[in-house]
């Protein structure tokens, strides 16, 4: 069923034209530089900083190893107070760097974590905050520093879903030590794979550098056990022609959301989430709450009744990550410590949305969700 021409998944990747990519792949072939800081991953670094208004960035092979090494190169250990309302991906960097994490819980109308409660998890053990912009929604960055700096800690924001995200007087991929972001054929600009990492200054931008590629400090030596976190030139090539596409993809995504919200709005049971006040949203997700009920049974049936339409909406944050087998057993990750994220993952529904899906199944798909709840 998920193969059917006629399905219209959660998402689509926005690719480049092929003819486009041709050059690129004789140019890889000629040269036969395959990865390695080649060419095209040069360009393409130097063009994305001039995109995302930074100085110092770091591509890599995925957005996951971006978060891992960043995470080393702070030298973060002990406890990190973070958000269960996430992909898990943002939990594991953590595990997999020997971090014990702490989770707090979410504000009701962001979905991000919720400023007025990290203060309390704070203890002798933590070493850092690492928040995440939900959906391309900004967190609370300046209440967040202000804890941060009030207790000597480190921010690392998983910024995944903000590409494109513009601020008002700020960038906000400079909030916080360091920014990651994901390049996912999931996300809004896609390489396939890949993933960046922003910070502040070039002596920690070529610490990455040296982290990433095995800790080589030059051919013979090595500065730390690094490991393989690089971009190669297919990704790189896809990157800088996919540079050209993104902004028209936003305006497109801008429309369909536009004609969602209309129409969502007047479904009885449906929350949404278009406020954006302050800045200017990507249009990377279309989250609503289905607000019937005491449980998520009602979402539940939305979903499997759209999936037998052959639309396929996502559950997207579900379960939350405190819920998960690896975190099961953490004091943090009760279901009292976080009501506000486990009521929300259990409403939550990511409705599709891309540039090229037609007014006609926007209408069909909030026609469908109205009947089911009405």
């Amino acid at each position: 069923m998920g193969n059917s021409s006629d399905s219209i998944f959660v998402t689509r990747p926005n690719l480049p034209p092929l003819e486009k990519l041709y050059p690129y792949l004789e140019k890889i072939w000629e040269t036969k530089i395959l990865t390695n800081n080649g060419p095209f991953h040069n360009i393409f670094e130097q063009k994305l900083a001039k995109f995302l208004g930074v100085n110092h960035i770091n591509l890599f092979c995925n957005g996951t190893l971006a978060l891992v090494i960043g995470l080393q190169a702070l030298r973060i250990t002990g406890n990190v107070i973070t958000t269960p309302f996430s992909f898990p991906a943002t939990t594991h960097a953590l595990k997999w760097n020997n971090i014990s994490p702490v989770f707090c819980d979410i504000e009701e109308e962001s979905l991000n974590i919720d400023p007025n409660k990290i203060e309390t998890l704070i203890t002798s053990e933590t070493s850092a905050v690492m928040p995440v912009h939900v959906y391309g929604h900004p967190c609370d960055t300046e209440r967040i520093q202000e804890i941060a700096d009030k207790y000597g800690l480190k921010v690392i924001y998983d910024a995944a879903h903000v590409f494109g995200v513009k601020m008002k007087g700020r960038n906000l991929l400079l909030e916080g030590d360091i920014s990651i972001l994901s390049f996912h054929g999931t996300k809004l600009f896609t390489t396939f794979e890949g993933g960046a990492l922003i910070s502040k200054n070039e002596a920690f931008k070529k610490r990455i550098d040296f982290l990433k590629n095995f800790g080589f400090l030059d051919e013979i030596t090595i500065t730390s056990p690094g490991i393989n976190g690089k971009m190669n030139e297919l990704q790189s090539a896809v990157g800088i022609l996919s540079l050209e596409i993104v902004d028209e993809e936003i305006a497109n995504r801008k429309k369909i959301s536009e004609t969602y919200f209309e129409l969502l709005k007047k479904i009885k049971g449906v929350k949404l989430f278009n406020h954006f006040k302050g800045y200017d949203y990507n249009y990377a997700y279309l989250p609503i709450l289905i607000n019937k009920g005491q449980s998520a049974e009602a979402r539940d049936q939305v979903y499997n009744i759209l999936k037998k339409q052959n639309i396929f909406a996502r559950r997207y944050f579900y379960p939350l990550i405190s819920n998960m087998l690896p975190y099961q057993g953490l004091r943090s990750a009760s279901r009292e410590n976080l009501p506000v994220a486990n009521r929300v993952a259990d409403r939550i529904l990511c409705l599709p949305l891309y540039g090229s899906l037609s007014v006609k199944n926007v209408h069909r798909i909030c026609e469908l969700i109205k009947s089911i709840l009405q």
